[in-house]
């Protein structure tokens, strides 16, 4: 297995994201299901983006494939300068752990273990030693505004306060993206407007954050939002632009 970081990387002024003609379609009962057809874009390091779309516009697959859990069927995708159709499982599996940062509607967390170990998880594969990363994942629920709760399980906090445990795992490692999937889905309007404005700060602290939802109202939230019907990108609005 090459790993990831010993590939040949792009210059730091290349996009973070560049994705090039991205088409995925699946064989269902002997017929062909296009997912994507021919997407394009590009997300340079600290921008803060929504990939919005309803129920079957392609966002989840798009998703998946900017997160390297799945491939394109055609077309390119580099993430921080490596092409991700020609990497092995193991190099895709690599990659994911030092690059991305995943906050997902239902958490999953695992439940018998503290929010500490919850966000320590992403370095146990990393093979960083115990001590150090009980430090870093400390330090990471600090940031979210938990630290106070370090030695709670999962059942014995609120769904924002899960939804933050999250959060610290997905930063704990310091990946280059933060990729969320419907993040406040389970969470009431003020936990989930309190969720946002904690995703406001870590843009602000440069943070490289993209927002998967269905949400007009979260995507009016971002400087950029993507919007994506039948597999296609409809509409690529910056600033106030993309609150329209």
């Amino acid at each position: 297995m090459v790993a990831p970081d010993s590939l040949e990387l792009r210059p730091e002024r290349a996009p973070l994201i560049e994705i090039r003609g991205v088409e995925r379609h699946y064989e269902m009962g002997g017929e062909r299901i296009s997912a994507l057809a021919g997407v394009s874009f590009e997300i340079h390091s600290g921008e803060y983006v929504a990939i919005i779309g309803s129920s079957g516009s392609g966002k989840s697959t798009l998703m998946n494939i900017l997160g390297c859990l799945d491939t394109p069927s055609s077309g390119s995708y580099h993430l921080r300068g490596h092409e991700v159709r020609s990497l092995s499982d193991d190099d895709l599996s690599d990659l994911r752990n030092r690059e991305i940062g995943f906050i997902f509607q239902n958490f999953q967390l695992l439940p018998r273990a503290t929010a500490l170990d919850n966000v320590a998880l992403p370095l146990v594969y990393r093979g960083v030693r115990l001590r150090e990363r009980r430090a870093l994942a400390a330090r990471a629920l600090e940031r979210v505004g938990l630290g106070h709760r370090a030695s709670h399980k999962p059942n014995e906090l609120s769904g924002g306060q899960r939804q933050r445990v999250s959060i610290a795992r997905a930063l704990v490692a310091e990946p280059s993206l933060l990729l969320a999937d419907e993040p406040t889905g389970n969470l009431d309007t003020q936990t989930g407007r309190d969720i946002l404005e904690l995703f406001d700060q870590l843009h602000q602290a440069g943070n490289t954050l993209v927002v998967v939802t269905h949400e007009p109202k979260i995507a009016a939230r971002c400087p950029r939002a993507i919007r994506i019907s039948d597999g296609r990108i409809v509409d690529d609005r910056r600033g106030q632009e993309a609150a329209q």
